[in-house]
């Protein structure tokens, strides 16, 4: 969503969590019965801002033809899942709220527009996902308006009303009955009424027409869901209770028969673990804030523990969204300072952590923005929303500069010309962040265990070194990350990891490094923040 959230959620008791690593290194090392793959683990997930990716048309504005247009940009990434924030026509430039909730926003494209699209993602062997938000209503949706103050019209019980005959309607989420936005508009705000026959059976529609179009193949359908601020007593205020089973059960039954294959991410919204969105609430994927929050830390126990707890309480069938940004977050590169040697370090625990990665576009080339609480409306979130940077110019073809001209975060950008932050300037350069993720998502896609293994904790005596095993059945890799700007060396004995890793030729995969292999065990000699993924061929 686009306003900031009240995080609502629990402290992991850490100290009993990253109890459960540390019991003996033999039991570390021993790969267990085959757990079955976490849903969509083996998707690489790209979350696109719309309005900021790439213009197609020469108007500053994204759009689905810009999209469309960068499709073998993101295939040669090593992407396979598009996730688009929402395209429905809105009054806000982000365009949750929507005014009609079937539509698209005419500066996208339309309706042919987004077909397009969906048949060109399909063709390149991809998949996309929409971002969807109807649980609250703007001024100009033909719902309220067509209701307020006549509880005679057809859709009389689609908004939330406090008053008699269809008056006051219900605010939202902090009880704002208005948005104030970065143009300085003020846009009104209603709550729908989900419990309502007509806004279930509409959504049942909606989302059905969407997945599987009437007369076409299941392939020009989308393939997923993204559900924004998804609750079950919708804002905490009793009014709209249990609608895990009341509504969205309905929804996802429907749709899953109409295409079994549909993936329904939800976005939990308390910014917890997500445990009972996956369980009563019958989502597919939630989001892993837990992990996101403690990689952000860069301490070693809050980081094994939220992967600990992942791995204990997911359910089979079921999947985490893991990354390390989002429309809703501060830039990964603003909040570790530019550091590159960080910046890497979350790419390698985004891509090679058990669960389904997300790049929120840009961060694979280490776009800046940080989230302001300086202004009362949506531009707090537009530095963390700028123009997908693809060539050394803000003001070249394609950049979708939207908000130029439009304040002080235009003004007061993080994004310059030449900064050495682009696609341009990046592709070509080996040893690029770019090229870097490039070569964690081909990793990724070639080796087993990295797209779809077990994982646990190794135990080690380096406060500050995190090691991580991902393994099958055949082949193992070791994921070792020095959180601390210090070099450490970390011994393990042969009976601390599988056999594979204890003896043989061994490389950094990352590197081309050799790494030093004994009947004794390994030995790891890790540069200050440094990261390093250890195989064998």
């Amino acid at each position: 969503m686009s306003s900031r959230r009240a995080v609502r959620w629990s402290p992991l008791p850490l100290l009993a969590a990253f109890g459960l690593l540390c019991g003996t290194r033999t039991a570390a090392a021993q790969t267990a019965a085959r757990a079955p793959e976490w849903r969509a683990e083996r998707e690489v997930v790209y979350q696109i801002f719309v309005r900021s990716f790439r213009d197609g048309n020469g108007d500053r504005i994204g759009d689905l033809r810009g999209i469309r247009e960068e499709l073998g940009y993101l295939r040669g990434l090593g992407v396979t899942t598009l996730l688009l924030t929402p395209i429905n026509p809105s009054p806000t430039y982000h365009n949750y709220f929507a005014s009609d909730c079937a539509g698209v926003d005419s500066a996208y494209g339309d309706t042919t527009s987004l077909r397009r699209l969906v048949e060109s993602v399909h063709a390149r062997g991809m998949r996309i996902w929409l971002d969807e938000e109807c649980q609250y209503a703007v001024g100009d949706n033909p719902w309220w308006k067509e209701s307020q103050g006549k509880p005679g019209s057809r859709y009389s019980g689609f908004i939330l009303y406090d008053g008699p005959n269809n008056t006051e309607p219900e605010p939202i989420i902090y009880n704002l009955t208005t948005l104030p936005t970065y143009d300085s508009a003020r846009i009104p705000v209603a709550t729908v009424n989900l419990r309502d026959p007509g806004v279930l059976a509409y959504s049942e529609s909606l989302f059905v027409s969407l997945a599987a179009p009437r007369g076409r193949s299941l392939t020009d359908g989308v393939d997923g869901f993204r559900l924004d601020h998804m609750m079950d007593d919708l804002d905490y205020k009793g009014k709209l209770k249990d609608l895990f089973a009341d509504f969205w059960a309905p929804i996802f039954a429907r749709v899953r028969a109409a295409r079994p294959r549909v993936t329904f991410l939800a976005e939990q919204a308390d910014w917890g673990a997500g445990d009972d969105w996956l369980g009563r609430g019958g989502a597919d994927l939630v989001y892993a804030f837990p992990l996101q929050r403690a990689i952000a830390s860069f301490d070693r126990d809050s980081i094994a523990a939220a992967i600990t707890a992942m791995v204990r309480t997911t359910p089979p069938g079921k999947g985490r969204l893991v990354f390390i940004e989002s429309h809703d977050l501060t830039r990964f590169a603003s909040a570790v300072g530019g550091d590159a040697r960080k910046e890497r370090i979350g790419a390698a625990l985004d891509v090679l952590l058990k669960g389904t990665p997300m790049i929120y576009y840009g961060q694979e080339i280490g776009m800046k923005g940080r989230q302001s609480n300086a202004r009362l409306s949506d531009a707090n979130d537009i530095p963390d929303r700028e123009a997908m940077r693809w060539t050394r110019g803000l003001g070249d073809p394609g950049s979708a500069i939207w908000y130029k001209g439009t304040g002080p975060w235009w003004t007061e950008r993080f994004n310059r010309d030449s900064d050495g932050v682009s696609v341009a300037e990046e592709q070509r350069d080996s040893s690029s962040l770019l090229s870097f993720y490039r070569s964690l998502l081909a990793l990724r896609r070639s080796r087993a265990e990295l797209a779809s293994g077990d994982e646990r904790v190794i135990a080690t005596g380096e406060p500050g070194v995190l090691l991580v095993l991902r393994s099958t059945s055949s082949r193992a890799s070791l994921l070792a990350v020095n959180l601390r700007d210090a070099a450490a060396t970390v011994r393990l004995s042969a009976d601390s990891v599988p056999a594979s890793l204890a003896r043989g030729r061994l490389r950094d995969l990352l590197s081309g490094a050799p790494v030093v292999s004994t009947r004794g065990g390994l030995e790891l000699d890790l540069p200050p923040l440094g990261v390093q993924l250890v195989g064998g061929p």
